[in-house]
């Protein structure tokens, strides 16, 4: 699966069993583990005052809500944009417990039976940082992202931040392999940019070669003479 979704809600309150409604909804684009630009975004009428510790939060009045569309009017449009999509959630229970009402509300499938994939970024990073806080502002300094513009939660900005912190997870921002899926126009691109760029070489110092050799005998002996890592593995490891 190629193209994925960063997706993220701003709501009035925790518990949509109460009747808390989701008041903001974006969603950024990976295609091939890259950002396209691409994007959703809507702020939504709840019809309903948001708690007080919510509002701290996401600072969305009442007033700027009231002329809103309610989620019903752009259902189509979101379900649209995350069509066929893996989606990225940080917390994932809660945003799809919010999307599930609402859908629920206009007698929709359930979010996650209208998309192929959801995945939880923070499941991920518990299990990468067990033990440490794995909140979205957590990971961006773990990762050196900046959030310093994040005065206030916002699904758009949070969206975007996710998107980075989720490459960062997957270590997909180290890769140097260019995906055999990537358009041609991006490949074209890409390779405009390294004309004339020469790789330098640096050959190995003789202490290099004998560490990398001794490194290597290590694996064979442990692999019983199995490495992969040359073509033809010592047929007599060193004891």
């Amino acid at each position: 699966m190629t193209r994925q979704i960063v997706l993220d809600t701003e709501t009035t309150g925790l518990n949509p069993a109460s009747g808390d409604r989701i008041i903001e909804v974006a969603g950024v684009e990976l295609f091939n583990r890259r950002l396209t630009g691409k994007h959703y975004h809507a702020y939504l009428n709840p019809d309903r005052a948001s708690h007080p510790d919510a509002l701290k939060v996401h600072g969305l009045t009442e007033e700027f809500l009231s002329d809103k569309p309610r989620f019903g009017q752009i259902a189509d449009d979101l379900l649209e944009f995350v069509r066929d999509a893996e989606i990225i959630i940080h917390n994932a229970p809660f945003d799809c417990a919010f999307l599930d009402a609402e859908l629920e509300r206009l007698n929709r499938p359930a979010f996650r039976e209208q998309v192929p994939l959801v995945t939880d970024t923070l499941v991920m990073a518990k299990l990468q940082f067990p033990g440490k806080f794995n909140n979205l502002d957590a990971l961006c300094r773990r990762f050196g992202i900046d959030n310093t513009h994040r005065t206030l939660h916002g699904a758009l900005l949070d969206a975007e931040l996710l998107a980075e912190v989720y490459l960062s997870l997957t270590r997909g921002q180290d890769s140097l392999v260019i995906d055999l899926e990537t358009p041609r126009q991006q490949l074209t691109v890409t390779a405009r940019a390294l004309d004339g760029f020469t790789l330098p070489v640096c050959a190995p110092s003789p202490d290099e070669q004998v560490a990398h050799e001794t490194f290597l005998r290590l694996l064979d002996k442990k692999s019983n003479g199995k490495s992969i890592w040359r073509p033809n593995p010592a047929q007599d490891p060193v004891q």
